[in-house]
């Protein structure tokens, strides 16, 4: 297991023209009626997505699957493919591509085949991987996924993409390339790990497409429990097929960008290498087929291997494994079959949460919240359970609490590297805090102070600091008056400038007044003492 293995890569030398790749509109976007559009070459994007299935063990073994493990821990001997050894299919691998072919409105294939893939290299120890290339466990899906576009940038955009279909296949090892020592070191952790491979259609037309279809998949995966998605952990990898054509004309030669393990990376290499094609072929040059690599420190793919000879992969029925049959529901099981290790469609239907499209309709709709804020809210994890924790623990509108829950609440998780379920201020303490606001007895500007207090303050009520550090509002009216009539006096410029008709000076002395008072003045009371005294 811990023998060294040494490669020899031949050497290859190749000049790279760098090229500028501005983030530019999906070509989807550009105003149909452009003289100039019918001539235009614009990018067409497929995408394969590589999803780790959340499960303890493989696919097919009973090792165990941990990111981050010491080397070669994890293998067992059939992921090291000794003789004698056989494959034993994980019944939650199935499931858990059922699962996600339901939630992409697919057709599942009640009965499936597994197959050898056959190449060869060091960290795929028996020369062949199982995958399923004749006949998947499910075909013609969709997945719906949204944009910002509008002049603003604050139109929501729906787009759909065609999932051709999605197999259940094992992952190879890892290589682990030492370049200083000139040698490659294996790690077969990852070996035989259950992954489910998501082929997708190439009808996107940029990076941005591409991107927010890959975050909309990554968190119906997550809402399932079918794949944790982790992209930095590499639960979740995504090769991109990229060509450019001019529409109406048949697709150009496509150049695949292979294992992006981020959102954004993906998005800059799509465009970079959509810009790249245009120039290639401006120039009169020819595109290559070929596998390439992005770079993200230069922002630039650059080539991995060409595809003018494609490998045969000698395909072939994987022979230690039985046709996978899966059943619409119990009463179509065979006589003698044990439920409990049949795969019954309808229960796992029965089965599925609320997927984020969904969930976001159904917040714009209950709360009367914008849109992007329903975005917000399902993309951070337990966000949703949050902002509705909150409204049934106060009385304030929806609209009012969402921007407390998007805005301050988000934007200090943010700045701390946080997750939401290690806010430091509970939703029945952020709710506290509104109601305190809502009944009057603080100003706006003394909530978001009282809220830094919480922050930095943990396990102290808003009520506590209200009191320790007298932050009420002030609402004895001989006092205010008396501290109005201070600065109207003072200010004999700006009362001049009211009585003849600029009320917008009056702002200028409630800001006065408020400071007297360090924000704690009733800001209703105050004008209207003001207006009496200025007029």
């Amino acid at each position: 297991m811990n023998k060294q293995i040494s490669l020899l890569y031949p050497k290859t030398s190749c000049v790279i023209r760098r090229i500028s790749a501005p983030r530019a509109r999906c070509d989807s976007q550009l105003q149909p009626g452009a003289k100039s559009a019918p001539q235009q070459l614009v990018g067409v994007v497929g995408l394969e997505v590589h999803a780790q299935i959340n499960s303890n063990t493989k696919l097919f073994s009973g090792s165990s699957v941990r990111f981050s493990a010491p080397p070669n821990s994890l293998v067992s001997p059939f992921d090291a493919s000794l003789p004698g050894t056989l494959p034993v299919l994980n019944k939650r691998c199935v499931e858990a591509a059922v699962m996600t072919a339901l939630a992409l409105n697919c057709t599942i294939n009640k009965k499936s085949f597994f197959d050898r893939k056959h190449y060869f290299y060091a960290d795929l120890p028996a020369g062949y991987q199982i995958t399923q290339q004749r006949r998947p466990i499910a075909v013609d899906g969709t997945l719906t996924y949204s944009i910002l576009g509008g002049k603003k940038r604050s139109q929501v955009i729906r787009r759909t993409s065609t999932i051709k279909q999605i197999q259940l296949e094992q992952d190879s090892g890892k290589s682990l390339h030492d370049d200083v020592r000139s040698q490659t070191l294996i790690d077969l952790n990852r070996a035989g790990v259950g992954l489910m491979e998501l082929v997708m259609e190439p009808d996107m037309s940029c990076g941005e497409e591409a991107a927010a279809a890959v975050r909309e998949l990554q968190l119906i995966l997550q809402a399932l429990g079918t794949c944790q998605a982790n992209m930095s952990e590499g639960q979740m990898r995504v090769d991109a097929n990229v060509s450019v054509h001019r529409p109406g004309e048949p697709l150009g030669v496509r150049t695949e960008v292979k294992n992006i393990n981020s959102v954004r990376y993906l998005a800059r290499a799509i465009d970079y290498e959509i810009q790249r094609h245009k120039e290639v072929l401006q120039r009169g040059g020819t595109v290559q087929n070929e596998t390439r690599a992005f770079d993200s420190k230069s922002g630039e793919t650059i080539p991995m291997r060409d595809k003018e000879g494609l490998q045969d992969y000698r395909f072939m029925p994987e022979p230690n494994l039985p046709p996978l049959i899966v059943y619409e529901d119990n009463a179509s099981l065979p006589a003698g079959i044990d439920a409990s290790q049949a795969v019954v469609v309808q229960e796992i239907r029965a089965g599925l949460p609320e997927l984020p499209g969904v969930k976001r309709d159904r917040l714009v709709q209950t709360y009367g919240i914008l849109p992007e804020h329903s975005f917000t809210l399902v993309n951070e994890d337990g966000l949703v359970e949050y902002f509705e924790a909150v409204l049934k623990a106060t009385t304030r509108e929806p609209r009012k609490v969402i921007g407390w829950v998007t805005k301050e609440l988000v934007g200090h998780l943010k700045q701390g590297d946080m997750s939401v379920s290690q806010s430091p201020i509970s939703p029945s303490a952020l709710a506290e805090l509104l109601e305190r606001q809502e009944t009057g007895h603080i100003s706006s500007s003394v909530a978001k102070q009282v809220f830094q207090e919480m922050w930095r303050s943990s396990g102290k009520t808003a009520s506590q600091i209200i009191q320790e550090q007298d932050l009420g509002l002030v609402s004895d009216a001989t006092q205010l008056h008396n501290i109005c009539q201070k600065v109207v006096d003072s200010h004999p410029v700006e009362v001049h400038a009211i009585r003849n008709g600029n009320k917008k000076v009056l702002n200028k002395l409630m800001g006065l007044v408020q400071k007297e008072t360090k924000g704690r003045a009733d800001p209703v009371l105050v004008r209207a003492i003001l207006e009496e005294k200025a007029s």
